[in-house]
């Protein structure tokens, strides 16, 4: 079983950068892909950002392009999400996901099966 812990939450003030790390402390064998996602209380869990294992293919939701970048440590088996000019709207708990992927859907929180506690991103204007 693969077990997911985020870091690098915090609280920043708007145009802020961020770096999220999330380490897996097992293989990832039996999984294709991880990915990032964020949610706020009350509401679905969104999902931000998400890659393939094999290829390292970055797949992003509407709110992260040209702002997120999603990364992987093959060697440290870490997963990174880079946050530059953040926005108050921003503002969530960060989720660290792994699962068995289909074809399409990464941004699905069904594809996943495996999840971190969670990170607080504090974005203030």
């Amino acid at each position: 079983q693969v077990q997911l812990v985020e870091s690098g939450g915090g609280s920043v003030q708007a145009g802020g950068s961020l770096r999220l790390s999330c380490a897996a402390s097992r293989s990832s064998y039996g999984t294709n892909c991880m990915a990032w996602f964020r949610q706020v209380a009350g509401n679905n869990r969104e999902g931000i950002a998400s890659i393939r294992l094999h290829s390292d293919s970055p797949v992003y939701g509407d709110s992260a392009k040209g702002r997120f970048s999603i990364s992987r440590d093959h060697v440290k088996n870490e997963l990174y999400l880079q946050m530059n000019r953040l926005k108050p709207e921003d503002t969530a708990m960060y989720y660290c996901a792994a699962g068995a992927c289909g074809d399409a859907g990464l941004l699905s929180s069904a594809q996943y099966n495996y999840w971190g506690r969670g990170t607080q991103v504090t974005v203030s204007s």
